[in-house]
């Protein structure tokens, strides 16, 4: 059964030829609406075991998912409302009311973000004069960028209905974006050694930060799609001085010898695969709702 109705779900399972826009553009469709542990770049050890799905026998677990891939939500806005659900799954632990996670995907305007633990000194600005918003939040690790074309990921699950290991959640999520770049654009990305995110070479193309509580987790990942990459030269992005920043779409070009790339579809592509190997990792049924608007969201939540 799919887990969506994609217009580029074939895209996933196609792993021999690279990516080719022309082919992916004939197969689109418009869219219906559309633990403070570590963070992104943070030291972490390597995985000793290779990542492998929640068993089967378990049988799976439902998670809403706000498929708001396509829209620019404020951060401050986005960080409230992953709180606000935070609390409500807390709520229901000790009556055993938690049946479901969630996943949000959305983009942000641009917007720096720093851990708890941040050293300001990974800034080339003064904060008090910053060329964008910046946030001081609860997840641990360094300073980021969230930007347009970045596709950001929220999940925010119950880890006592998966496994109650973080470093598992971590390596697992890096697992994601893995095979998503291999199945969507024949990208191979990998771990780097005492890192945390995935890499294209000496690239950073996704990044990743979590929370907890009572081991229920938030906050999330962040994988540059079609994202420029001018803000992060403002900061030395998680803390790492001796690395670059890359994107899937610079990727994509640079092998194509620049060739233009159509970047709405690129993050469709992008989200579809990203959300299919997420489901597919976690062994979860998405309940995703066809014609998401977060502003209505928000007016339900108030």
């Amino acid at each position: 059964m799919a887990l969506l109705p994609s217009p580029t779900s074939s895209l996933c399972h196609h792993r021999a030829a690279p990516f080719s826009p022309a082919a992916a553009s004939a197969q689109a469709r418009p869219r219906r609406g559309t633990l403070r542990v570590t963070a992104a770049g943070a030291r972490s050890s390597p995985t000793a075991a290779p990542i492998e799905a929640r068993p089967a026998a378990v049988g799976r677990r439902r998670c809403e998912c706000f498929d708001l891939h396509q829209q620019m939500v404020p951060y401050a806005e986005a960080y409230a409302w992953q709180k606000s659900i935070v609390k409500r799954r807390i709520g229901f632990l000790d009556s055993s009311g938690d049946h479901s996670d969630t996943l949000i995907a959305l983009q942000h305007p641009p917007v720096y973000t720093l851990g708890s633990d941040s050293n300001e000194d990974y800034l080339h600005f003064n904060k008090e004069d910053a060329p964008f918003e910046v946030h001081q939040i609860d997840r641990g690790g360094e300073v980021t960028y969230h930007g347009p074309g970045q596709l950001v990921m929220y999940p925010i699950l119950n880890l006592r209905y998966h496994k109650e290991d973080v470093r598992w959640y971590f390596r697992s999520l890096e697992e994601v974006i893995i095979r998503a770049l291999k199945s969507a654009f024949s990208i191979k990305a990998s771990r780097v050694e005492g890192l945390t995110g995935v890499w294209v070479g000496d690239q950073k193309v996704a990044a990743l930060g979590i929370h907890g509580s009572r081991m229920i987790v938030y906050h999330g990942l962040a994988l540059n799609v079609t994202t420029d990459l001018t803000p992060f030269q403002m900061i030395d992005p998680c803390g790492i001085k001796d690395r670059g920043v890359g994107s899937i779409k610079q990727i994509l070009q640079k092998e194509s010898q620049g060739r233009e790339t159509d970047d709405i579809l690129l993050m469709d592509i992008a989200y579809d695969c990203m959300v299919k190997e997420f489901a597919k990792l976690f062994q979860l049924d998405l309940d995703t709702s066809p014609d998401c608007n977060f502003q209505e969201i928000r007016k339900l939540q108030r």
